[in-house]
């Protein structure tokens, strides 16, 4: 009851700062991630956003995960700095349940469950659109509390060069060149970049004693290759490559203070799409496609065998997808997918591949001021069965500004190959650990309620959301444990978003206010804070462009790293500002510094965050 009057007092709120000029007509930008077809932002029934290359350039931040943390339900945790291992939590949902694409490929580790996004830079990138909620019905396995679809750049325009590079605290260096436009029928992209840091130490020295005080650095190789064919306006043929390769120490608090612990992550994608206009209103797109995650752990120079010396998961896919134009307003999409999953590693899995062959189909429908979404999916696993999905959105435009959304959609997440097949081990004193061939997908159920504003440079949304979330695999914790379906969640919350530019100044808010817990204990799920906020405004002087960011969070439970207990973090507040000059339209110089006030703040138990930061740099854009 209580979060039904916070949003009925959000929606309120909302609506009488922009009644005056509620029938301003706005131009709107195009996403696709929220139907798997090109439809206006303003028309989406899923909670969407969208980073653009304006944005990125703006904030001057170097990877993916800084990025994220200004989106509204998206919560971001890495363990010692840059690069470390990252947690990304979306409305409140396991970090395994948001579904991470790159150019509409998959690149999650099929072991873990987890996307690599601390290993994703942004001098690659062009732009990202994130959707809230149930997307299983669109996309198949992890969809329980989003997508985030990572675009890279694409080459258009006569071709030019660009180049950027700079150096800050903690020896900070970073450097990234490209080259790309259009030449007749065919435009193409090329983009290398390097990022090299010192850092801090991984975890807390002075909380856990046991563990190296040295400097944990991290260092990232990144290329992406763009091409892309015209043989006339019906027909496309394109080809996307990207490599991301890391080197990053970190700290084991259970070894000898003198250890050194090293990691190398490889993350890859690589695509082969065929666009084909077959008739007026039939578009088909086929698309063959491979993501790769790579992981080694080294401890003083050697295997980790402790860690598992290496995990490789290769997910390779083909899809068709149909798209027929029934009418102007109206559409029908169609398709067929097949995705391999296998794993090579160290460690001997008692099985290494699985099939999943799926369905899908999804109507989209405009009739006047009412608007209609349906999609529905079926996935079979070779090991974990089947699975049923839907999602039905309904939409009402009230005016050409205001309109509201209702939407209800059901999504589900396969277990992990290291869930089903990870083989026996025996860790000694009793203890001993191994996988279960027979668990069920997790599956979840969202309803959502949404009001939304959109006019003369503004745009505003709240919306409520209730997930819930049932046959959770966890560990049953015994001496000889395994992973079993046990657990429920309910996570409910609102999310509040506004974004307004005015002439030169330009403002972006987002708050959640979110209640993630375990049905059946009520105790708060692991490092998801009940309320967090973030507020940016960038302001233009003539050359200049300044910009300032302040980020909360609320408190947030945590697993002691000592006791193994639980604990509370403490809640934080951080401020980052940015400057940017331009010395003519090609040159500009830049400036970004990080936790302004150098709070001391964790993000998870015993691991450092980095204090204040600087980083200076030059970009040139031909």
């Amino acid at each position: 009851m209580k979060q039904k009057l916070i949003v009925v007092a959000l929606l309120g709120a909302l609506a009488s700062p922009f009644v005056a000029c509620a029938d301003v007509p706005v131009l709107d930008e195009i996403v696709v991630t929220a139907t798997r077809v090109a439809q206006p932002l303003n028309q989406s029934l899923a909670h969407t956003s969208v980073i653009s290359q304006k944005d990125i350039f703006a904030s001057q931040a170097v990877d993916v995960t800084a990025l994220l943390k200004q989106v509204a339900g998206v919560e971001i945790y890495q363990s010692g700095g840059i690069g470390k291992q990252s947690s990304l939590f979306m409305r409140g949902t396991n970090s395994s349940h948001a579904l991470v694409l790159l150019d509409g490929v998959r690149i999650g580790s099929t072991t873990s469950g987890m996307t690599a996004i601390d290993q994703l830079m942004l001098d690659q990138i062009e732009r990202i659109e994130v959707v809230r909620g149930n997307v299983s019905s669109l996309y198949g396995s992890e969809g329980i509390g989003g997508v985030i679809q990572i675009f890279t750049k694409q080459g258009k325009g006569s071709p030019g060069l660009n180049a950027s590079a700079g150096f800050g605290t903690h020896n900070t260096r970073r450097a990234a060149a490209g080259f790309g436009g259009k030449v007749a029928d065919t435009a193409f992209n090329v983009q290398v970049s390097t990022f090299r840091s010192d850092g801090v130490s991984a975890v807390k020295s002075n909380l856990v004693p046991g563990v190296n005080p040295d400097k944990d650095g991290y260092e990232n190789t990144s290329f992406s290759t763009n091409l892309r064919h015209d043989f006339n306006a019906n027909h496309q043929l394109s080809f996307s490559l990207f490599d991301s390769r890391a080197n990053s120490q970190t700290d084991n608090s259970f070894g000898l203070i003198s250890d050194v612990n090293k990691s190398t992550a490889n993350v890859q994608k690589m695509a082969l799409v065929s666009d084909n206009q077959l008739s007026d209103m039939w578009q088909s797109k086929v698309q063959l496609s491979q993501g790769v995650d790579d992981t080694q752990n080294f401890l003083n120079g050697v295997p980790d065998l402790g860690l598992g010396a290496q995990f490789k998961t290769t997910s390779s896919q083909i899809s068709w997808q149909n798209t027929l134009q029934l009418g102007e307003h109206n559409m029908l999409n169609i398709g067929i997918e097949q995705l391999k999953q296998r794993v090579s590693s160290s460690t001997a899995f008692t099985r290494t591949t699985r099939i999943d062959d799926s369905v899908f189909a999804g109507y989209t429908a405009i009739y006047g001021a009412h608007q209609l979404q349906l999609n529905v999916r079926q996935d079979r696993y070779s090991d974990a069965g089947k699975a049923d999905t839907a999602f039905l959105g309904y939409g009402y435009e009230f005016n050409q500004a205001w309109r509201m959304t209702a939407s209800t959609g059901t999504a589900f997440k396969a277990p992990t190959l290291n869930d089903l097949f990870y083989p026996f081990v025996n860790y000694g004193f009793g203890f001993s650990y191994t996988g279960n061939p027979n668990l069920r997908p997790e599956r979840s159920r969202n309803n959502e309620l949404g009001l939304h504003y959109a006019s003369d440079g503004q745009r505003a949304d709240v919306v409520y959301f209730d997930n819930r979330i049932s046959d959770l695999i966890a560990n049953n914790n015994l001496p000889a444990s395994t992973m079993l379906n046990l657990s429920k969640a309910r996570i409910d919350g609102v999310e509040a978003v506004y974004a307004g530019q005015f002439d030169d100044f330009a403002v972006k808010a987002a708050l959640t206010l979110q209640n993630p817990r375990d049905s059946q204990t009520g105790l708060a799920l692991l490092r998801r804070a009940k309320s967090f906020s973030n507020v940016a405004v960038t302001k233009r002087f003539g050359a200049w462009q300044l910009g300032g960011e302040w980020q909360h969070s609320g408190t947030r439970a945590d697993i002691d790293i000592n006791t193994f207990t639980r604990t509370t973090l403490a809640s934080y507040d951080v401020a980052n500002v940015t400057a940017n000059y331009a010395l003519d339209k090609q040159l500009s110089l830049s400036l970004r510094v990080d936790n302004l006030f150098n709070r001391d703040y964790m993000l998870a138990h015993g691991y450092n965050t980095l204090g204040r930061t600087l980083f200076v740099g030059v970009n040139y854009r031909q």
